[in-house]
């Protein structure tokens, strides 16, 4: 037999070692790029990255995105299409913003002291000394990303595109600048979109208020007293029988003078407080759409920073002081009726710095989403794009066939400037890229949404508007792939963009993606939301720095199923840990036993090689058609079984026997399987984990890198050889399991008789059993101590002086006694009536599982009670 020490592999893997090695050939062979693929006849396949944002960190969050992402583009690679992942960031207004004017305040400054062209000088100046440390950090994870494409949103070509975008839908009419009630942050001074909005339950109070006095009086409910300032009407719905003689009266609004109407609209519900409410039209989007409905008037109350302004004993206060102040002044002239406390209920804020939203009335920029959301639905209604799974369509019609017209203009100074400029006489002129405006216009001063710059993403960064080769060739993109919780606000609006942008193709290339995979949050073990509070957040990189790369990809991979969370554990990535060691331990066993990648003849091979001949084959067509479902979880459930049940577990201890037979031929051919299916077998895991995959298959083959390896396409079927082992594997299970029993040490040698087996299909491999099993060929003395039959053979052990029996039998009896009386007490529980109408479902549940377990303990100890001699 051949041996030797495998080249490069040393006893145990390092992963820190590893994988930076195996990064940097990667990535300087340049095997990232799409130019990688020399045939220029290759189908295409392109994933952009959700471009995170330039002041972030690699969260776990990131970490599945990416490992899917990484995924599918190392198979496209494998399968020799012309695979693109571009990557990049984003410029982040708010955040970005937020964070340059903390390190301001640190010098006693504000971005007011500096001037706008300094300040975003200095955010420019920012981004390049800490910005994109998440890129970086992507590096860790392995991602096999185009590095020399990567984008940023605020580049010189994608700023290209979004002046290009917005000019074309102002000149089609679907940008326009209007009044309206917008999520308004008093402390970043901007408007928000509804996706930087976190809404939480805080408790306030519910206060009713007399409106008026004697019969034509109203009572009305609200939790915010102090817009009462700016309410122009009462609104009570117009089949309320209880309010019907007081629509189109009017009503004394109290500390103020002014008489209010009362006006009868279906929005109110009136089995809500009293079923009258207050219409404050500038300070609410429901009392807006009400005023519009109705002609009133909208007051304005409070200024950008959430202060009173109305003249009087409020104005200067802030909002929260205004409240209780308000409240008081109404209970001393005998309006408050009722106040309910605390009062629990939905509160907007802001998600960069936690301030309380202000619905506020403000002119901004608008897109008009009718036509475009419209075209979003259709595609994903005909086929175009897919959604998967596809039971997130029904969520996704709801937002896209309902939307309303989206605010993108922002009060901040860093981000995309709108390109509106304004003449001395009241002229209105938007310009596109290569236009310049007239001297002594002013430009507007707001900035675009972060996500209008976003949703250009798929084409932008492919160089439109210009028609590059690599947006013929990348667009539309083959897959994204992105959390539910943001399919309304980023993948909606990409859909509407991309359509819009590229209408000129034929419609199916209009789209931006094929596919939209969407997966849900990383939760704990338990399925718990990870938060801080509860100390149950995973940092990847200390899980990478620990576990390994692979490790963590492939606990996020294995947990991962189609729109559904995915839960992890500490636990889970040391079991991840544990498999990479396996397969490196495998590896290092069939190279010390001289595996090799040469060919081998069919007729050569023996039942077992067939037996994993065949497996492989399944395995490869399963993983297959599992891969192009997305169905990740259940992928490295396929492979993980494969690669450590049946090939280490099982065939490489089968081939103990053939490579020590003597028989070079026999050797030599399971030399050439083992090596063919272990190669076979690392291309398959190699999307998931590649670093050490990439590792081992180099030692194994001595070439380049299998991340540019062909994927398996083998094919081979053998029922009976299949079977064949089959049996065997449960004739070895079953005497495993007896021995452990019996409490007999693995290594313990045991004198055995196989009777029969000469008769049956396992005659070839008694050896291999006996090997398996520790089991000896039976010698003068024998006697059978216990017997039993399974797949057509008689099994009889002699276990003298290897178990001291009656001490056997006492120890099960005593385990017998107690299975049986937690049998008695779990079945006297599950038959009282009372406890299963009372107790809850889980805890009858728990019942259920304690008698069938007991049920199952008390069959396994007779039957164990009866096996042993005497």
């Amino acid at each position: 037999m051949t041996t030797r020490e495998p080249e490069g592999l040393p006893s145990q893997y390092a992963p820190a070692e590893v994988e930076t090695r195996r990064y940097e050939h990667w990535e300087k062979a340049g095997y990232f790029t799409p130019e990688a693929q020399e045939n220029p006849a290759a189908p295409s396949f392109s994933i952009v990255l959700p471009p995170p944002n330039v002041t972030g960190s690699l969260h776990i969050g990131h970490a599945l995105d990416h490992t899917l992402m990484d995924t599918l583009t190392r198979r496209r690679r494998m399968q020799g299409y012309r695979t693109l992942w571009l990557p990049g960031m984003d410029h982040a207004g708010i955040a970005t913003q937020n964070v340059v004017e903390r390190e301001l305040a640190k010098e006693g400054l504000s971005r007011h002291d500096l001037g706008r062209e300094a300040f975003v000088e200095r955010v420019w100046q920012w981004k390049a000394e800490y910005g994109g440390k998440i890129l970086s950090q992507m590096r860790r994870l392995g991602d096999s990303v185009d590095w020399s494409r990567e984008r940023f949103t605020m580049d010189e070509g994608l700023s290209r595109a979004v002046q290009t975008i917005f000019k074309r839908l102002y000149d089609d009419n679907l940008i326009y600048r209007a009044e309206r009630i917008i999520n308004w942050c008093p402390r970043c001074l901007t408007a928000l979109s509804d996706i930087e909005v976190d809404h939480t339950d805080d408790e306030g109070e519910l206060v009713s208020i007399r409106y008026g006095d004697g019969p034509d009086s109203i009572v009305v409910a609200t939790s915010r007293a102090e817009t009462m300032l700016g309410d122009t009407a009462v609104a009570v719905h117009p089949d309320d029988e209880r309010y019907k003689h007081l629509i189109g009266k009017t009503v004394e609004l109290p500390l103020t003078g002014r008489r209010i109407p009362i006006v009868a609209d279906e929005h109110v519900d009136p089995a809500f407080g009293t079923g009258a409410v207050k219409v404050t039209p500038a300070h609410d989007p429901n009392d807006f759409e009400i005023g519009r409905r109705h002609n009133l008037p909208s007051l304005s109350i409070m200024d950008e920073h959430g202060v009173i302004t109305v003249p009087g004993p409020f104005q200067g206060l802030d909002r929260f002081e205004a409240r209780p102040t308000i409240v008081r002044a109404l209970r001393e002239e005998g309006r408050i009726v009722s106040e309910v406390r605390p009062y629990v209920h939905a509160v907007g804020h802001c998600s960069r710095c936690g301030t309380t939203v202000e619905p506020r009335l403000s002119l901004q920029w608008f897109v008009r989403v009718a036509p475009l959301a419209k075209a979003a639905g259709d595609a994903v209604r005909d086929g175009r794009t897919r959604l998967s799974p596809t039971e997130m369509n029904a969520r996704y019609f709801a937002w896209v066939d309902d939307m309303h017209d989206w605010c993108i203009s922002r009060q901040l100074w860093w981000g995309h400037r709108i390109p509106v400029f304004y003449g001395p006489n009241g002229e209105v002129r938007c310009l596109g890229p290569d236009e310049t405006p007239p001297e002594g216009w002013t430009q507007d001063p707001d900035v675009l949404d972060t996500w209008f710059s976003s949703a250009l993403w798929p084409f932008s960064t492919l160089g439109w508007p210009d028609d590059t080769q690599d947006l013929r060739t990348f667009y539309p993109t083959s897959a994204l792939v992105t959390g539910y919780d943001i399919l309304f606000f980023w993948v909606a609006r990409m859909m509407m963009f991309g359509l819009y942008a590229m209408r000129d193709r034929p419609a199916q290339d209009a789209v931006p993606f094929r596919t939209v995979v969407l997966h849900g949050l990383v939760r704990d073990q338990y399925g718990k939301k990870m938060s801080k509070s509860r100390g149950n957040t995973v940092d990847p990189l200390d899980w990478i720095e620990r576990f390994g790369a692979d490790a963590v990809r492939f606990t996020l991979a294995r947990g991962s199923n189609p729109g559904s969370d995915t839960s992890i554990s500490e636990e889970w990535a040391a079991g991840s840990r544990n498999f990479c060691n396996k397969l490196w331990n495998a590896t290092r066993f069939a190279l010390l036993n001289g595996a090799t990648t040469g060919p081998f003849r069919i007729e050569d091979l023996s039942t077992t090689d067939r037996w994993i001949l065949s497996r492989l084959s399944s395995v490869i067509a399963e993983v297959d058609g599992l891969l192009e479902q997305f169905e990740f979880g259940k992928t490295c459930e396929a492979l993980y079984h494969f690669a450590w049940d049946e090939f280490c577990d099982w065939y490489l201890e089968l081939t103990k026997v053939p490579l020590a037979s003597g028989d070079e031929r026999a050797a030599e051919t399971t030399r050439r399987v083992l090596g063919f299916v272990l190669d076979q077998m690392l291309r398959l895991l190699h999307p998931v984990i590649p670093f050490v995959t990439d590792e081992l298959w180099r030692a194994l083959t001595g070439e380049d890198s299998v991340m540019v390896a062909d994927w398996p396409s083998y094919e081979f079927s053998d029922p009976a050889a299949e079977a064949e082992i089959a049996s065997l594997m449960r004739l070895v299970t079953e005497i495993r399991r007896f021995r452990s029993d019996q409490g007999l040490r693995p290594g313990q040698r045991v004198p055995a008789r196989l009777t029969g087996i000469e008769s049956t299909p396992l005659a070839p491999h008694e050896e291999s059993i006996r090997t398996l099993l520790r089991l000896t060929p039976p010698e003068a003395g024998f006697a059978v101590s216990a017997s039993f039959a399974i797949e057509g053979v008689t099994v009889e052990l002699d276990l003298a002086g290897t178990v001291d029996i009656e001490a056997e039998r006492r120890r099960l009896e005593k385990d017998l006694a107690a299975a049986k009386k937690e049998a008695q007490q779990a079945s006297a529980k599950l038959g009282n009536e009372s406890f299963t109408a009372k107790a809850p479902a889980d805890v009858v549940a728990k019942m259920r599982q304690r008698l069938t377990a007991a049920e199952s303990d008390i069959a396994r100890l007779e039957t164990r009670l009866t096996t042993l001699p005497g």
